[in-house]
């Protein structure tokens, strides 16, 4: 079987001859080819190639279209400035007002610059690849997208003092985040990657109460689409885990300080888990400890629905042996 074969056939509950392996690839993949996160950023050429040579070299499963948190924010109106060897940077927050989210206008993800690259980059995996490999679309969640827009400090105050003020930009961003995934697909991408960092730093009832029904129905509108979906909030979710078992995601990433089998008794048995050895950990040991730990995480798990990762990106200074580590500590 080819990955995307292999990988339909673990999704559907089958039983495969290996554990599958993808880990978080974006500064660590540009610099591999020889370009700075500013082109892979900036360049659906340079991420989709940077993503099929690194996956050819260190044998992981899928691809995937990750680059930064700032898709959507430029399609929203704010200047965005590429850095050659960093994340690229919001210039300005749009949204400081009530006003402000009012006069949002929603875009159309399909004409405007960044979304479209994304979307373009959708296609040139399918051309190059002919459906033989999963590719990950990847999209913000409605809280990240929104501190996005508003700033981190000013968002979470509002989910304290103004849910009228909340409650209408989370709408405004969940609406483009299923455009967004929608194009992604029809594009060619079988998995959306959601991005939703900021929730682990919200207490559960705020979860509940701003997030967890907006998850919810993004994830159903991706599953109507046709593709499967990939959750991944950075950082110490242990406290969401029960909310989380109810949004109904395919996938489920954990960072390294989520306790796996902690997760596995929460969420079940037939979501997939993925992660989640610490990236500081793969990027300063040995190849060979990197390997005794992949090893050790994959035989824990060899009876779960479980795909093998970092707890988070991996490290641009990750030297490459350590990947490969992980890959045999896989098989």
């Amino acid at each position: 079987m080819n990955k995307k074969q292999l990988f339909d056939a673990f999704l559907e509950g089958k039983k495969i001859d290996r554990t599958l392996f993808r880990p978080i690839l974006m500064h660590f993949a540009a610099r591999f080819t020889g370009n700075t996160y500013g082109e892979f950023a900036s360049d659906h050429n340079v991420l989709v190639n940077s993503n099929i040579k690194t996956m050819e070299h260190f044998d992981y499963d899928m691809v995937s279209l990750i680059s930064d948190p700032y898709r959507e924010t430029s399609a929203f109106g704010a200047p965005i400035t590429f850095i050659p060897e960093a994340v690229p940077r919001c210039e300005k927050l749009i949204v400081k007002s009530w006003e402000d989210i009012q006069n949002l206008e929603r875009p159309n993800v399909c004409k405007c610059t960044r979304t479209l690259d994304r979307i373009k980059g959708a296609e040139l995996f399918q051309k190059k690849l002919q459906g033989t490999v999963p590719v990950i679309g990847w999209i913000e969640g409605p809280l990240a997208e929104a501190c996005d827009l508003a700033g981190v400090s000013q968002m979470l105050t509002q989910l304290m003092m103004d849910p009228d003020f909340c409650n209408l930009l989370l709408d405004k961003c969940n609406e483009t985040a299923k455009d967004f995934a929608k194009a992604q697909i029809e594009a060619g991408c079988d998995v959306i990657g959601i991005g939703d960092a900021i929730c682990s730093q919200i207490d559960p009832i705020t979860y509940d109460t701003f997030v967890k029904e907006r998850h919810r129905e993004l994830i159903a509108f991706i599953h109507d689409c046709g593709a499967r979906t990939k959750l991944h909030i950075c950082g110490d979710i242990t406290h969401l885990l029960p909310s989380l078992k109810e949004v109904g995601t395919d996938i489920l990433d954990l960072d390294y300080d989520v306790d796996i089998s902690h997760a596995r008794a929460v969420m079940g048995e037939h979501i997939v888990l993925m992660g989640n050895i610490n990236p500081i950990i793969i990027q300063d040991s040995s190849a060979e400890e990197v390997e005794r730990l992949s090893r050790e995480l994959v035989e824990k798990n060899s009876n779960e629905r479980f795909i093998l990762s970092a707890g988070c990106e991996i490290t641009v200074g990750t030297p490459h042996a350590n990947l490969m580590a992980m890959r045999k500590g896989s098989l």
